[in-house]
């Protein structure tokens, strides 16, 4: 791997001990959404985090590494801001904030498309995104089946969260989180409808 000379745009700064490993995977993830995986270099890493280039050796030792943590860092990310999995099985509460979200940090879920995409010309990334995807599906899962009587199958648990994702991915590009919220509200009057079918009450009322 081949740097470029190291850039002096930054000043260096001193990391107080356990904040050093986030400070340069959150570095990371903004380099790789704004550049492509293929501007990840230590030296860049270590100018976005204004530190030196050999800290972050320290800290990863080896580039697929730093990819590796920085994914399993953006997801765990995901998990934690989104709603996706707020586990109260009402569906009023179901990916609350997703537009916010994404508003806030589009840093985080550009570099997970990138990574996404540079899987299919890097199959070795391939398991790793599974492994981790994998997270997101079963959060999904879980909430569904809270929220629906009838519980929810792989099918519906991925077609519910591709739903997300691209309206994820579309506000990322259009900018309309107004669009977001709007279709959000009717993925969840879709939900309550499934709720209403599976209970045989048809009101819903317990989920809403």
């Amino acid at each position: 791997m081949t740097d470029a000379p190291e850039s002096r745009s930054k000043p260096r700064k001193r990391l107080q001990y356990g904040e050093g490993r986030e400070a340069l995977l959150n570095a990371a993830v903004r380099v790789v959404a704004r550049g492509g995986l293929r501007k990840l270099t230590y030296r860049a890493v270590a100018e976005e985090a204004g530190v030196t280039h050999g800290l972050v050796v320290h800290h990863f030792g080896s580039r697929d590494a730093l990819i590796e943590e920085a994914l399993t860092h953006t997801i765990r990310t995901s998990l934690s801001t989104s709603s996706l999995e707020p586990g109260t099985g009402k569906v009023a509460d179901f990916s609350v904030g997703l537009s916010e979200m994404v508003t806030a940090d589009p840093d985080t879920q550009a570099f997970q498309y990138e990574l996404l995409l540079e899987s299919r010309r890097r199959p070795e990334l391939l398991p790793h995104l599974r492994e981790l995807y994998d997270e997101y599906f079963d959060a999904t899962q879980r909430e569904l089946s809270r929220m629906l009587p009838a519980g929810a199958d792989k099918a519906l648990t991925r077609l519910v969260f591709a739903a997300l994702d691209g309206l994820v991915l579309h506000q990322l590009v259009f900018a309309e989180p107004e669009v977001t919220d709007s279709a959000l509200e009717e993925l969840r009057a879709l939900l309550r409808l499934l709720d209403a079918a599976g209970d045989g009450s048809g009101s819903g009322e317990a989920h809403a």
